[in-house]
């Protein structure tokens, strides 16, 4: 991106800011110069789409996305429903995959999971980032069904779980702290008793780091092994997301002003998403994957996820990344099997962080993926889904070293 496209950044982030506050007629307007803000962020990504409307027409794109829609598989796995409640009282949706009670089912699966090794007698517990869904780990779900017992939920205000009742009642922050607190009360309903694995993508590895550092006993007692995939402990104000310095600081100026802003107007500003599909879709495929040949009905169902997200849920957690600092908290998880995985192109949460993280953890098992962007699971799936059988073998060799 050149310093040219950092000053339109800059000049229509500023305008959208100056929009929102004029007239109520300039909210109709902020929205478009916000998208057109956006867009500018994606400069390839618009640049893509545009060149695809100079050959594809609307309606051909419409039915293409629709036709995505109805086939598309991701996403349609579902489990044994449960309902947990945050200590505000926000509903927090929950489904459980149990081990097949046959132990000769899914043998191939098994064993080209674990091969001779046994996973470890555990719950796995995911937690899902931000914009997405417990849906997002759709690949890996669909890998270990059966096999070892899971729990997908869906944080705060995100996916089938209720608008966070401290943010739509008493017009409090969502906190990365808050959230840890949301995933104790998860476990609580969903797993009780028994043996934990954690793993958490993007805000999710920030939830289970807040987890540790609001609940070290519970890590220290239950916890058997920690995965940490595309995320951060802290320092994200750093991150330029692919653009130079001068349009990073105009973006971080106005940003979250123009976002609190247009998400007190939800309902216009959704209608404005929904006017301008083909762009955001070039956005988000951007800032998700780095592979240029994505299944395009994996992109679309990223985009289906990202779209569900409603403007004042994105607004109202856009703050929480900046005050996120959990460095210190990592050290709870210094004498468990860890896996750090992350995109070399993640331009959300870059593989730099994980890379922190793994020093501070030098017993962790960094693995840096080439060629892939934030949705890493997404993205390579085989990827992530073997080193969590691999980190579900150690657990369990680390379980027995520990019983003899």
């Amino acid at each position: 991106m050149s310093e040219s496209s950092a000053e339109a950044v800059t000049t229509a982030v500023t305008a959208a800011s100056d929009s929102v506050a004029a007239a109520p007629g300039g909210w109709r307007r902020a929205t478009g110069v916000a998208g057109v803000a956006i867009g500018v962020l994606a400069t390839g990504a618009a640049a893509g789409v545009a060149i695809e409307r100079m050959t594809v027409g609307r309606g051909m794109r419409k039915k293409a996305r629709l036709a995505l829609d109805s086939t598309g598989p991701y996403g349609s796995l579902r489990g044994t429903s449960g309902k947990a409640y945050a200590e505000d009282g926000t509903e927090l949706y929950y489904e459980v995959d149990d081990l097949d009670p046959d132990p000769a089912a899914a043998p191939a699966r098994r064993r080209r999971l674990f091969g001779r090794k046994s996973p470890a007698p555990v719950t796995v517990v995911f937690s899902h980032g931000y914009c997405l869904s417990q849906d997002s780990w759709h690949f890996q779900r669909a890998a270990l069904r059966g096999v070892v017992r899971t729990v997908h939920w869906d944080q705060r205000s995100h996916g089938r779980s209720g608008r966070g009742a401290a943010q739509t009642e008493r017009d409090e922050p969502v906190t990365i702290d808050q959230l840890g607190q949301d995933l104790k009360a998860v476990i609580d309903a969903a797993v009780p008793e028994g043996p934990i694995v954690l793993v958490g993508h993007s805000m999710g590895g920030m939830t289970v780091m807040a987890l540790a550092d609001r609940y070290p006993e519970l890590i220290r007692e239950r916890v058997v092994a920690v995965a940490l995939v595309g995320t951060s402990s802290g320092r994200l104000g750093e991150v330029n997301f692919g653009l130079p310095v001068a349009g990073v600081n105009a973006v971080r100026r106005v940003l979250p002003g123009v976002l609190k802003a247009l998400g007190q107007r939800a309902e216009l500003v959704e209608k404005g998403r929904r006017a301008t599909a083909d762009l955001f879709a070039g956005v988000i495929k951007r800032y998700s994957f780095a592979t240029r040949d994505i299944d395009p009905a994996v992109a679309r169902f990223a985009e289906r996820m990202i779209e569900s997200t409603p403007i004042d849920v994105v607004a109202e957690y856009y703050p929480a990344f900046s005050d996120h600092d959990k460095t210190e908290a990592l050290a709870h998880f210094a004498d468990l099997p860890v896996l750090v995985l992350a995109g070399v192109q993640d331009l959300v949460t870059p593989s730099e962080h994980s890379e922190a993280i793994a020093d501070i953890l030098p017993d962790a098992e960094l693995v840096l993926v080439p060629g892939t962007g934030h949705l890493v699971m997404l993205e390579q799936p085989a990827v992530v889904t073997d080193r969590l059988a691999d980190l579900l073998a150690r657990a369990y060799e680390k379980a027995r070293s520990a019983a003899v």
